[in-house]
């Protein structure tokens, strides 16, 4: 069996499985959120990246 054969075999695998599903699809809108984030960060540059460095050493 050459790895050609391998391929085609897979491919019938896959549309056959395709063809089996129940026809639900999943909707990508259905948990779709429109609105605003607002951060306020209470901490100066300086700390934040000391911080970062504290983080790294750990």
């Amino acid at each position: 069996m050459g790895f050609g054969s391998y391929d085609e075999s897979e491919q019938e695998r896959q549309q056959l499985d395709s063809d089996d599903a129940d026809g639900e699809g999943v909707e990508t809108e259905q948990n779709a959120h429109e609105g605003e984030v607002e951060y306020e960060i209470d901490a100066s540059n300086d700390e934040l990246l000391d911080k970062l460095q504290d983080i790294k050493s750990d």
